[in-house]
């Protein structure tokens, strides 16, 4: 008899403990999808500290920099040789030329056509070309091209902001 009780005990506590745990689970999806759609439908974002398994997360804070950009991406000849900023450039990490950002400053660039985007951080002055308004790495700007041979693209800028 006493068997048996205690394994009803034990069922019974595992199911409350799934159901928990489950309940949780859709919390946090929810949670994060309306952090999502919020940066979605904003220039400027800056709302309140969410938690998520008891790990505090703040969504990006984005600014709005500049709309219908046109993006290029750095020569394989730069590899190695040192930006503007001192910093030694790589081709396949994230970062970008702009003519007019502070160094360091982290934007989220997207490509209109499709949507992906990427965060970079400004390293280096450029581009030289008027019509240009950013210069990506070569790994920066494949993620984010549909055609892998086109040179540029048309992007948004957005700072994020701390």
């Amino acid at each position: 008899m006493k068997k048996g009780l205690i394994l009803l005990c034990f069922v019974l506590s595992a199911g409350l403990a799934w159901s928990q745990t489950n309940t949780l689970n859709k919390q946090k999806t929810i949670i994060a999808k309306i952090a999502k759609d919020t940066l979605k439908k904003s220039k400027t974002v800056a709302t309140d500290i969410v938690t998520i398994d008891s790990i505090p997360v703040k969504p990006l804070e984005l600014k709005a920099f500049k709309k219908s950009a046109i993006a290029s991406y750095y020569a394989d000849k730069f590899n190695g040789r040192r930006t503007t900023s001192g910093k030694k450039f790589n081709n396949s990490s994230y970062t970008a030329a702009h003519k007019k950002l502070p160094f360091g400053t982290k934007v989220k660039v997207t490509n209109e056509a499709n949507g992906r985007s990427v965060i970079v951080e400004i390293t280096d002055r450029g581009p030289f070309v008027r019509s240009r308004e950013i210069d990506l790495t070569k790994r920066a700007f494949m993620d984010l091209a549909d055609n892998k041979k086109s040179g540029m693209l048309r992007v948004k800028i957005e700072i994020i902001e701390n």
